[in-house]
């Protein structure tokens, strides 16, 4: 089966974008990991469907599958280049979209200063993260707190001190003096894959410089270390407001470009995330088949 595809990206996160809109086929775990193959595919971070509205409230589905081929519930800067796409492609005339994602509805609001995103309320309950902490006594770090995780190095058993919370997917935020001497991928995998995250985690990075500024590396499930992680940064953002380190708007400095977010610190408000979305090529491409 042969496709017409877009490659887009956001801060350096890379998409492939493809229009379900007119036509139902579905891809397999194997045609979706072949999509995202940097060397026989197209090459992606995440592979992204624009689907029919599944309500009449609604005006798309937006479905993310990782690099890996497994399905996730969120992606921040999938969602502008969702936006920039129906746009683009006369999919819709609306400054302002209403999608449905496998983590619940979003709003996509196409600005002269980029695309903003309404990811929602973060979740803090640990079990609809979900983590399991079973055993284990959070550590207070500034105004919240932190969960340990014990990992065996060198024969000897250390903590790290991570805050968890979900931005419709989950997030673990490790504080670091330096995004660039950090381990992210010697960490970025134990954290990502500890058994307290039954469902896998992202594992964000964060470096603080001031109040409203920040260094963030993120290791996401799935995909590995990506040049930018927009539902990362809206966690690592939330993490260091409710630590009391952060004020909104914090602009977020990722490997692949700058993200600004903004979210008022109580539990009930929304998240809001702006950057960038660009187009970077379109084209065709013959899939391979699959059992």
């Amino acid at each position: 089966m042969e496709i017409a595809f877009t490659k887009m990206q956001g801060a350096g996160n890379d998409f492939v974008v493809l229009d379900q809109t007119a036509d139902s086929y579905r891809l397999s775990p194997e045609q979706i990991r072949f999509l995202a193959d940097r060397h026989f595919g197209v090459g992606a971070d995440q592979v992204l469907c624009v689907r029919p509205a599944p309500s009449a409230d609604l005006d798309f589905e937006y479905v993310i599958y990782n690099a890996d081929g497994g399905e996730v519930q969120q992606c921040g800067n999938g969602a502008r280049c969702f936006a920039r796409f129906v746009r683009d492609k006369g999919l819709s005339d609306k400054d302002s979209l209403r999608v449905q994602t496998l983590a619940g509805p979003i709003v996509l609001q196409l600005g002269a200063d980029g695309v903003t995103v309404d990811m929602g309320r973060p979740i803090f309950d640990p079990l609809q993260a979900p983590f399991t902490a079973t055993g284990l006594q959070p550590q207070p770090e500034g105004t919240w707190q932190t969960w340990p995780l014990t990992r065996e190095a060198t024969g000897q058993e250390t903590l790290l001190h991570v805050a968890v919370l979900s931005m419709g997917n989950p997030h673990a935020v490790l504080l670091v003096d330096d995004v660039d001497t950090a381990p992210v991928a010697e960490l970025g995998p134990f954290i990502g894959n500890h058994h307290r995250f039954p469902e896998r985690t992202n594992a964000g990075f964060l470096q603080i410089l001031d109040p409203h500024h920040v260094r963030l590396r993120v290791y996401e499930r799935g995909a590995g270390e990506t040049l930018a992680c927009g539902t990362g940064a809206c966690a690592a953002v939330v993490a260091g407001v409710r630590m009391g380190y952060l004020t909104s708007p914090v602009q977020v400095q990722t490997r692949g470009g700058e993200l600004s977010i903004a979210w008022s610190g109580l539990a009930a408000d929304s998240v809001f995330m702006t950057g960038p979305a660009t187009t970077v090529f379109e084209g065709r491409i013959q899939l391979p088949k699959t059992p």
